[in-house]
């Protein structure tokens, strides 16, 4: 992995700006050295994967909004101790271990159901999903809830990351167990839905995995269980110490041993689905958990009952991609279009939740047959475009609403909840065709369609093959911005953060380069 600093544009002020490039080393050659954290210059990295499934990721994010830099929901537990060791705006670093959310006071309710999930498959609550129109909010920590359970565990595990307004941006990746993780937290009304995503879900992801080893190892028995390498997937999950019960001293240093499939591939298809019900779990008990601190904070801090957080996240293992998303945020993916021209075609991997898609509009309407006004003015209650996302309690329960004073308050919510959190998942198997996946908040798509979002980038790589493609989309929406308002690029540039929101909203890409072309550099610089 290697990083060096070669962009300079006065053009843009970037709020975060990182790039990662895979290891080419020979690792039976290479010992990591582990006194490092910083990789800013260059700290080669040993990959056990030569193969991987993505060379290089690019980030980048620009402020539009004004907010404050961190409120103290949590008892400040978030802002003052979990943050400040995840965020790594400018460069990947090492992390030495995962921020523990043991500290916070989720477990006092007698509603635990994180942990059932290791004695099998078990539904996540409907209570959660507002399928059934339940809303208790109850926190589903465990009291055993881990000290260390990142998924990411490892002695290579990079991280990078930081705030842009109200967005937030995380990458974390782990060469050595072929894991990349990739998340966008688009928060609205505020920022403290989309700083505790950045501060737990990694976690909350990382606890489930592990249960999913564990089950998996259960039902496959010791008999399917063998030396080979090649039928191992080295996820590497790390148990905690709370959690060594479950699992016997062989199994804690190995990885995932699953049946060859005809094709040679270690990936199952039941595998593949327990990775996705991984994600919905942790995204589930991220809700619930938001929901419980609202609850005890609101009569201090009413305006947390108002804020929210669109939600995308991006996992690649080996050959497969997963996608969850609540929102607007997109994952589009560039392709070959088979013609045997050269020509890229986009392909959205995620659905977009908003009062502006039919189907989404259609259902908010039938799950409210006696509210004869669900949206106005194009918006839920007059109040929100998206129709599903993380927190946004006030749209969800009557008694959140309440604690809003004034005009604040929505008048008759006649039959909560208007805000889904039921998330929109898909796998997909990366292919030869595949080239690079565009990871970016609403921000980026109110000047670009997918296509056009693709064919930009898709011209820079080729064009720069040692370029950062996410930090040029972002010069690219400047200047679309500026032109469409009438100034140059250096005018709009210098209009304060929170007057610009005018003019372009806070914006926040991750660019990921599939295959295992392998480039000399990237970039990662803040302007």
């Amino acid at each position: 992995m290697k990083l060096s600093v070669e962009i300079t544009d006065p053009a843009s002020e970037l709020s975060v700006s990182f790039g990662y490039q895979c290891s080419t080393l020979d690792h039976d050659n290479f010992s990591v050295q582990p006194d490092q954290s910083e990789f800013s210059r260059g700290i080669p990295i040993q990959s056990t994967h030569r193969n991987g499934s993505f060379s290089c990721l690019s980030g980048a994010a620009l402020s539009a909004n004004a907010t404050l830099a961190n409120t103290n929901i949590g008892n400040g537990l978030i802002g003052e101790e979990i943050l400040p060791v995840l965020d790594s705006p400018k460069s990947f670093r090492r992390m030495s271990s995962s921020p523990s959310l043991s500290r916070m006071d989720l477990s006092s309710s007698p509603s635990q159901t994180c942990m059932p999930i290791l004695a099998g498959s078990v539904p996540i609550r409907a209570g959660f999903l507002y399928e059934n129109g339940s809303t208790s909010w109850k926190p589903m920590s465990a009291p055993t809830r881990v000290e260390s359970c990142s998924f990411l565990s490892g002695m290579d595990v990079q991280m990078a990351g930081g705030a842009a307004g109200e967005d937030r941006v995380q990458a974390v990746c782990s060469e050595e167990n072929g894991w990349l993780f990739c998340g966008v937290y688009d928060g609205f009304n505020g920022r403290d839905a989309a700083d505790f995503l950045a501060g737990t879900l990694i976690e909350n992801i990382g606890f489930y995995l592990q249960a999913l080893e564990w089950r998996m190892r259960k039902e496959q028995g010791s008999s399917n269980f063998g030396s080979n390498e090649d039928e191992t997937i080295t996820s590497k999950l790390s148990p905690a110490s709370e959690c060594d019960d479950h699992f016997s001293g062989s199994q804690r240093n190995g990885g995932i041993v699953l049946p060859n499939s005809s094709n040679g591939e270690v990936q199952t298809e039941s595998f593949r689905l327990g990775v996705m019900d991984c994600l919905i779990r942790a995204l589930a008990q991220a809700e619930t958990d938001f929901m419980y601190m609202v609850e005890q904070e609101m009569d201090d801090r009413p305006d947390l009952v108002s804020v929210g957080s669109c939600v995308l996240l991006v996992l690649l293992h080996g050959k497969d991609l997963y996608v969850l998303n609540l929102g607007d945020s997109r994952a589009v993916l560039c392709t070959s279009d088979n013609t045997g021209n050269g020509l890229v075609k986009a392909i959205q991997l995620t659905e977009s939740h908003t009062v502006d898609n039919e189907t989404e509009c259609s259902k908010v309407i039938a799950d409210h047959p006696d509210d004869p006004s669900p949206i106005v003015r194009g918006r839920l209650k007059g109040k929100l475009r998206v129709t599903r996302a993380l927190g946004v309690g006030y749209l969800k329960k009557r008694e959140m609403n309440d604690a809003l004073m004034g005009i604040l308050r929505v008048r008759n919510l006649c039959s909560p909840p208007y805000v889904y959190t039921l998330p929109f998942t898909k796998s997909h198997r990366v292919s030869e065709d595949d080239q690079f996946v565009i990871v970016g908040s609403d921000g980026l798509f109110d000047f670009f369609s997918n296509d056009e979002v693709v064919q930009v980038a898709h011209a820079f790589i080729q064009d720069n093959p040692f370029g950062d493609p996410a930090k040029y989309l972002v010069e690219q929406l400047v200047l679309r911005a500026a032109e469409s308002a009438g100034f140059s690029t250096e005018e709009l540039m210098s209009i304060p953060v929170g007057r610009r929101r005018k003019y372009h909203d806070d914006v926040t890409i991750i660019v990921i380069i599939l295959g295992n072309k392998q480039r000399t550099s990237t970039a990662s610089t803040s302007l």
